[in-house]
């Protein structure tokens, strides 16, 4: 496989997994997903997967952070890193306000990067 087939494998890892999250508060008021464990955990693991893909992506293309600023890369390890080592002190509001308002940011953005012609390029 090719740097450049590893890098969209792992753009499309990061895009399905926030699409996922997106797609289980579909509909979902935030009193409801408050008080439903099996969306709470699944959404908290689409955050591990996109963060590990983050940090694949990190690896294996280290200037990817400066060249896509408009990405939060530390932001996608910081939730990991919540998520696995504070799970039990999740804020649930502030995750759910990141699916909200960040992930369908994130989806785009990849999608930007996956389609550059879209861009104009």
């Amino acid at each position: 496989m090719t740097p450049e087939e590893r890098l969209l494998d792992d753009l499309v890892d990061m895009e399905e997994a926030a699409a996922e999250a997106i797609g289980f508060l579909d509909g979902v008021s935030f009193e409801a997903f408050e008080n439903d464990l099996l969306r709470q955990r699944a959404v908290a693991m689409t955050f591990v997967l996109i963060a590990a893909a983050a940090a694949r992506i990190q690896a294996r293309f280290p200037d990817i952070a400066t060249e896509q600023p408009e990405i939060d890369w530390a932001q996608m390890r910081g939730l990991r890193n919540l998520v696995v080592h504070q799970y039990d002190r999740l804020d649930w509001r502030q995750v759910w306000d990141t699916v909200q308002s960040d992930l369908p940011k994130l989806v785009r953005q990849i999608d930007q990067l996956r389609h550059p012609h879209i861009q104009g390029e």
